[in-house]
């Protein structure tokens, strides 16, 4: 499902955390960062590692924006630290529920000029 047609879905939607399926990236994941990630439990509903912390923090922050701003439909966060090898997009849906979701997109294929133009295209669609 494209970006633009989970902002324009009215229903609730949940995500998971990316991971490469198909694609073979450039700098593959260690067996251990991925385990170390897959067995991480939550004590007293706080995150336990440090991916878990980052996520957060990137959800706290675009739900923020919402709140400061009533009149936007969504909000994107743009990570270009936490990964060295990916651009991380946190989105926040003005929602009942406020979804959130992130995405990974390589950085050596990451546009930020085609993702604002992917904005601007989904607003003038709103707009009509």
């Amino acid at each position: 499902m494209k970006l633009s047609e989970l902002i324009r879905k009215k229903e609730v939607a949940t995500a998971t955390v990316a991971t490469h399926a198909t694609v073979s990236p450039i700098h593959p994941p260690s067996v251990a960062t991925v385990a170390s990630v897959n067995v991480a439990t939550e004590t007293d509903g706080k995150p336990v590692t440090l991916l878990d912390r980052q996520r957060e923090a990137r959800r706290q922050k675009v739900i923020a924006m919402l709140d400061t701003a009533p009149e936007l439909p969504r909000a994107i966060h743009v990570d270009d630290s936490s990964d060295p090898h990916n651009i991380i997009l946190c989105v926040a849906v003005r929602h009942p529920t406020r979804a959130t979701c992130e995405m990974l997109i390589p950085k050596a294929k990451y546009d930020p000029f085609a993702l604002l133009e992917l904005l601007m295209q989904h607003e003038t669609q709103n707009a009509h």
